[in-house]
């Protein structure tokens, strides 16, 4: 879709970069987590989207010809510039599996690789993971409340540039059945759906004559939309008349769709009118501004709408518009490294590590995630740590412990089979549902656990020590 050479990078990862060429450190050991530090939209999970495109482009990344040049005007030597027209990425990552449900403050990847080709990735690895985790989170939460409803992903027009193309994969794993984004369509085999403008029907004399023609020119999927004029005396009695005719073809019209006004009132009368004409087939698509407040109300009024159509509050991941992933470097040249802050929560925790989802006797979701040390023995793992109340602590001795960091990319090769975007949607409806439902309520969920390892607790209060000293 998008032209990603290595120059898709901030130009202080390359400054950086050519000091650690320099100095004689390229070949140089880092380990770097990714992680996020708050959950969108006041929700109780994140869904992790964006893996599989992100070990692709990391594949492939280079430097062209062009890049090389365009570099050279900005004071890079010509030592490391012949060091980058050779540039692979050869190292390793260790993740979740996309579509999985994921907590702050805990790794939900790993990059493992020499400090220059781990900076020259961490740009485009925070801009894809970031965005589409985001907008399959929003998405999860409007497929949360509308059931089993149909949800496309109207939200292309809208989108900050190419970003529309992300964001509607990033529905895909969330839970959308559709989209209206014809290129993502095409790439990721996500189906296609569409209705018409009000333009359509503007460009004819009458309402009637536009839907008429509309049903001939086509005739399968056919959605008519009914707001132009007036939808309960003029857009829906019109959208009748055109239904009826297509029955005598042997055909059937699809929907309506409502664009304005209450559509829970307007869902309603629209319905009986359709009923009362023996078109109880005829099933109505919403649109306008919709979210998962909008969605939530109107299912509460048990308006009967089939399918809703979410556009810009969608794609633009409305109100919180970023994540705030990070990507900290935790251990390099043989040793653990730290960043100290004032505030506990914001120190880093050192270390290769290890990721483990605790589970009850019965295999099910304990609601605690567990941050290891790489090396330790998850059957070492018992007293557990609150990561910033240090006082607070979890027996999880009992517990049966899934971990979740697994090899997906070895020596710049993905190691992972690709999947469709479909088995990543099935995945993670099959990870949200292990989830209990006390962390997926709408209002004030409850939060989930994330712990440390005692040995890792150590660690890092070690580290502290000696940096403050």
């Amino acid at each position: 879709m998008f032209d990603f050479t290595a120059t898709y990078t901030d130009q202080y990862q390359l400054a950086m970069s050519q000091v650690y060429f320099k100095n004689g450190k390229r070949d140089t050991k880092a380990v770097f987590d990714y992680y996020f530090r708050k959950i969108p939209y006041g929700s109780g999970f994140a869904i992790f989207a964006g893996l599989e495109d992100l070990l692709e482009i990391i594949t492939n990344l280079r430097f062209s010809k062009k890049d090389i040049e365009f570099l050279k005007q900005y004071d890079f030597e010509d030592d490391f510039l012949e060091y980058l027209a050779n540039f692979k990425f050869s190292g390793n990552i260790y993740s979740v599996q996309e579509g999985d449900v994921v907590f702050p403050t805990r790794p939900v990847l790993q990059v493992e690789a020499n400090l220059i080709e781990a900076q020259i990735i961490e740009t485009i690895l925070l801009n894809l993971l970031n965005f589409q985790t985001l907008i399959a989170t929003k998405a999860s939460r409007m497929r949360l409340v509308s059931g089993e409803r149909v949800l496309l992903d109207f939200g292309l027009r809208r989108a900050q540039g190419p970003g529309g193309y992300y964001a509607s994969r990033a529905a895909m794993i969330g839970g959308f059945n559709g989209t209206s984004n014809v290129i993502a369509g095409r790439d990721l085999d996500i189906p296609v759906s569409g209705t018409m403008a009000h333009s359509f029907i503007q460009s004819y004399d009458d309402e009637l004559t536009a839907f008429r023609e509309f049903a001939k020119g086509r005739p399968k999927g056919c959605v008519l939309l009914v707001d132009t004029y007036d939808t309960l005396k003029s857009g829906v009695p019109n959208a009748i008349i055109v239904a009826k005719e297509m029955e005598n073809r042997g055909q059937k019209l699809m929907a309506i769709r409502l664009d304005s006004g209450d559509l829970a009132y307007l869902g309603k009368k629209a319905r009986k009118q359709l009923d009362d004409a023996g078109l109880d087939y005829v099933k109505i698509a919403a649109s306008n501004q919709l979210d998962e407040f909008v969605i939530k109300s109107l299912q509460e009024q048990d308006a009967p709408i089939d399918v809703y159509g979410v556009g810009t509050n969608l794609v633009i991941g409305k109100p919180d518009a970023a994540l705030d992933g990070v990507y900290k470097l935790t251990f390099s040249d043989g040793q653990p490294r730290i960043k100290i802050s004032e505030s506990l929560i914001k120190t880093t925790l050192p270390h290769r590590k290890q990721v483990y989802r605790m589970k009850d006797e019965n295999g099910e979701c304990a609601g605690v995630d567990v941050i290891a040390m790489g090396n330790e023995n998850n059957a070492e793992l018992s007293k557990v740590f609150h990561p910033s109340e240090p006082y607070k602590f979890l027996d999880v001795s009992a517990y049966q412990k899934e971990a979740l960091l697994q090899p997906v990319m070895e020596n710049g090769e993905m190691k992972i089979k690709k999947r469709t975007l479909a088995e990543i949607a099935e995945y993670s409806k099959s990870r949200l549902a292990e989830l209990p439902y006390e962390y997926k309520r709408f209002n004030n969920p409850h939060i989930y656990k994330v712990s440390i390892s005692e040995k890792l607790k150590a660690e890092r209060d070690r580290l502290i020590s000696e940096h403050k000293m």
